[in-house]
């Protein structure tokens, strides 16, 4: 039985999926849960045609309204101590694995939009890639 589980989250239909079922679990387990989401910045900020850093500020306070967002659900549905944690990467799967690998989750949940195996091609999925290297149970919702 997990003890720790860590919940990815990013404002879209399918975290706040991912959400609902991690509270669940760690209701009917006891467990810890963290909320996480990752704040995706470039290798190299500047300003571009794809990027401009001086919208880097603006992403905190969104972070923080996802992050919000997760905790009231959790105190909604009478679950205490869940923690927000907001995180930085260029890659959002590989900072969900690296976050539970170093602080020693024992189960992750993630949310996923992709509906079938084109779009997974297409356009990758982080979901994909944390089942595929993740150090624990991974539990993917929609």
């Amino acid at each position: 039985m997990a003890r720790k589980i860590l919940c990815a989250i990013d404002g879209t239909k399918a975290a706040k999926a991912a959400a609902t079922c991690a509270i669940g679990l760690a209701k009917v387990t006891g467990s810890k849960l963290t909320f996480l989401h990752v704040d995706v910045v470039p290798k190299a900020p500047k300003r571009t045609d794809f990027w401009d850093a001086r919208l880097a500020p603006a992403a905190e306070p969104q972070s923080n309204k996802y992050l919000s967002a997760a905790a009231k659900m959790a105190t909604t549905a009478d679950l205490d101590g869940a923690m927000c944690v907001l995180v930085s990467g260029r890659n959002v799967a590989k900072a969900i694995v690296g976050y539970a690998t170093k602080h020693k989750y024992e189960h992750i949940v993630v949310g996923t939009e992709v509906t079938n195996e084109l779009q997974r091609i297409l356009l990758g999925s982080v979901a994909s890639w944390v089942i595929g290297h993740a150090p624990c149970p991974v539990t993917v919702c929609r």
